[in-house]
């Protein structure tokens, strides 16, 4: 197969229909650095490659190679001269045999170690820890058994550890609290026993952690919950916990999917739940839970999926659970009693299980539940009592009817103060004062943007007995338009609450020390700035500026669950009309925060019904980022945010502004990816995401090519033809799940 080629550096032929041996010959070229022979139908061993002293890596996942356990692992111990080896991939065959005590002597280099999904059997070498650059090590779905070795507390730089279905044994070790680098920890499907160790709280960067079936005990460990950065999963199903769920879990903010069921819980569920405002799938069957169906979990308006079933749950089953986004229910087998709503996903008789609670009433007809019982007759008055009735009421209707002149004359003779008054009176009030002293008067060195209708500084803020570091938004109250910015902001942002929203923390409506009007308005401060300086960085800022595909799809993700809350989750409906890169902003950890509601309107469930929607504010929108019917006097909107959405998608992927010259005379973004997606996408990507040259793993390009088709199905022209948001989030879910599944193998030179 490899004839006279002195100078091949790279072999891939990953994905193909390839079947036999894979030849010997492969061991002659010395200059080799990547060997990829996944994804096709090879058989028998892997020849010796010790030769190969440049090798970096070495796939041969998903192919059929193995089956004769005292060869099969024999090639390791020749990789070993392969000192550059920097990924190895084996997962997916049918490999036997122990691991042997070399593994430890691989390259010291190695950051990717991956043998899932084969038949390897026994303990963890002790020598394997000497892997002390490991950023993954995946064994899941093999037949290791015995503990983890305490050397594997040696790895510093991990970031995914995989070890489920297989039969490891003993306790969880405390040493993983050390592991500092973690996000990604499942140990699912083992013989674990003991408590899960308080240490765990340690590993701050934790996004995915899964101890479910096996046979750990004991009470769940607060500590578990003060993991602010758990986002994707905490599954402790299939064990035996015991007491009481924490009030600690509603610290659980970001997470998408908890799952406890199948333990041995008791007591109440804490109503602090109520503050996961991100959860998305909770699971909670199968325990001893008892009282109420804690009323507070209607706040969570993000919820598809709750199971409760096989608890001891008494009580009425909360009226506010039909309002939220529910798309599958299963309160079976408790103690249930009272009316059963009709309302959302208690409509579809498909979409919700009730059995087993016998003193259930009323409901859809396809249930076949009795009617509930009316109200009892209340008394008849007596005629006197009502003739004293009337006359009450008619002496409070003029009354009223007084009282509401009086008030009606007051506010026109005031109009533009009442006109501010409903929302700033519910927001807590600044000085002047203040503000100027936090800002050293305003100075040109704490500015930090500008904007059409005022200009944004930081300072500081003494909030809740500390000194905080804050975004002063100061209106420039000359230009058309400011003071019902100013409005708009207020009405918009006074009653969200969403972890991807910037949050409002106060407001000032005064007079400055010239005696002139002056209104501002303080955010929470963002650390890392807007997206536009991340994708469009000045020439002078930070080499370094930049962000990888994983980030932006995370951003992407961020964005995306504000305006599913905005769209479908606030009463009323907030379209915000000026999503662009300057108005998301990014905090600490690289969570995205959407921001500036100077332009947003609130609109009625039926979107006709607006109480802003007649008084303009101008054009609805950023040139290139606004929808063209907006240009045309249509009214704002949801699917004009979705316009918006999709050309932030396509900037963040391709790196061009919407504005940028090479678009003109009806040439656009759009058209720009929609021509290139198929046959030549990663002449479109920005360069700073091919980091590693102009080429990506298949998986990972996939992905971006979903991410791509995403953007094109918001931005397209008419209206009704746009993605929903609640499309868009089903098929960002899919795509972050594939893209995490494609990182684990993605090619790191």
């Amino acid at each position: 197969m490899f004839y006279n080629l002195p100078i091949l550096q790279f072999f891939q032929v990953a994905n193909n229909q390839f079947s036999g041996t894979i030849p010997i010959s492969v061991t002659n070229e010395s200059l080799l650095q990547t060997l990829d022979f996944a994804g096709n139908h090879f058989v028998g061993q892997v020849p010796s490659l010790g030769k190969l002293t440049k090798l970096r890596l070495l796939s041969v996942c998903s192919n059929n190679l193995g089956g004769f356990p005292s060869k099969d692992l024999k090639f390791l111990k020749p990789l070993t001269n392969c000192t550059n080896l920097y990924r190895l991939v084996i997962c997916g065959n049918n490999f036997g045999g122990q691991l042997p005590n070399y593994v430890g002597n691989l390259s010291t280099q190695l950051s990717v170690l991956h043998f899932g999904y084969n038949q390897i059997y026994g303990k963890f070498p002790a020598e394997l820890g000497n892997l002390v650059n490991l950023t993954l090590l995946d064994m899941q779905h093999c037949r290791f058994d015995g503990n983890i070795p305490a050397t594997f507390g040696q790895f510093q730089k991990i970031g995914i550890l995989e070890l489920s279905e297989n039969k490891l044994s003993g306790e969880i070790p405390a040493f993983i609290g050390n592991l500092s680098q973690l996000y990604f920890l499942n140990l699912a499907d083992n013989m674990f026993e003991g408590s899960i160790p308080s240490s765990i709280g340690n590993c701050q960067k934790l996004q995915h952690v899964n101890f479910s079936m096996n046979n750990l005990s004991g009470t769940i460990p607060s500590e578990i919950f003060s993991i602010s950065s758990l986002t994707t999963l905490l599954d402790l199903s299939q064990n035996s916990f015991s007491g009481n769920l924490s009030d600690e879990v509603g610290n659980l903010e970001n997470l998408d999917v908890l799952k406890l069921s199948e333990n041995n819980l008791v007591g109440n569920i804490p109503t602090s739940i109520a503050k996961c405002l991100s959860l998305e799938f909770l699971y909670l069957q199968g325990n001893s839970f008892s009282g109420t169906i804690p009323s507070s979990m209607v706040s969570l308006k993000g919820l598809r999926e709750l199971d409760i079933s096989r608890n001891h749950f008494s009580g009425s089953i909360p009226e506010g659970l039909q309002n939220i986004s529910l798309e599958y229910l299963n309160i079976s087998f408790n103690m249930l009693d009272g009316q059963v709503p009709t309302g959302g996903v208690f409509r579809n008789v498909s979409e919700f299980a009730i059995i087993g609670n016998n003193k259930l009433c009323g409901g859809v007809s396809e249930l076949h539940l009795p009617p509930c019982p009316s109200e009892a007759k209340k008394p008849k008055r007596h005629h006197n009592f009502r003739f004293i009735a009337v006359i009450v009421c008619v002496c409070a209707f003029f009354f009223l009817l007084s009282l509401f002149l009086t008030i009606y004359w007051m506010r026109k003779r005031s109009r533009k103060m009442s006109d501010d008054s409903p929302t700033i009176d519910q927001l807590a009030k600044v000085s002047y004062q203040s503000l100027h002293n936090g800002t050293n008067g305003f100075s040109e060195e704490n500015l930090i943007g500008c904007g059409s209708f005022g200009s944004v500084y930081k300072g500081t803020h003494a909030l809740e007995g500390s000194v905080v570091v804050v975004a002063i938004k100061v209106l420039k109250l000359q230009t058309k338009g400011a003071e019902k910015s100013f409005v708009a902001e207020c009405n918009a942002l006074r009653n969200v609450r969403h972890r991807n929203l910037v949050k409002i923390l106060t407001c000032c409506s005064g007079t400055d020390y010239k005696g002139q009007e002056f209104k501002a308005l303080v955010f929470e401060f963002m650390t890392n700035g807007s997206l536009e300086s991340w994708l469009h960085p000045p020439s002078t800022g930070i080499p370094n500026h930049t962000l990888n595909l994983e980030q932006r799809l995370n951003i992407i993700n961020d964005v995306a669950s504000a305006f599913h809350y905005l769209h479908y989750e606030c009463d009323p409906t907030i379209i915000h009309c000026d999503l662009k890169p300057s108005n998301v902003l990014l905090d600490d950890f690289m969570v995205a925060h959407v921001a500036d509601f100077g332009l947003a309107r609130l609109v009625g469930k039926n979107i006709g019904e607006s109480s802003m929607q007649t008084s303009s504010i101008g054009l609805k929108g950023t040139f290139g980022y606004a929808p063209p019917e907006y240009g045309m006097g249509y009214q704002v909107c949801m699917e004009g945010d979705m316009y918006s959405f999709g050309i932030l998608i396509l900037e963040m992927l391709t790196g061009k502004r919407p504005m940028d010259e090479m678009f003109k005379d009806g040439y656009n973004l759009h058209n720009y990816v929609q021509v290139s997606i198929s046959s030549n996408v990663l002449q479109i990507v920005d360069p700073r995401i091919l980091s590693k040259g102009n080429q990506l793993h298949p998986s990972v390009e996939n992905c971006l090519i979903s991410l791509f088709r995403v953007g094109l199905a918001c931005s397209v022209e008419l209206p009704s033809e746009r993605m929903a948001m609640v499309d868009v989030m089903r098929e960002l879910n899919r795509i972050k799940s594939c893209f995490l599944s494609a990182e684990l193998m993605e090619e790191a030179d």
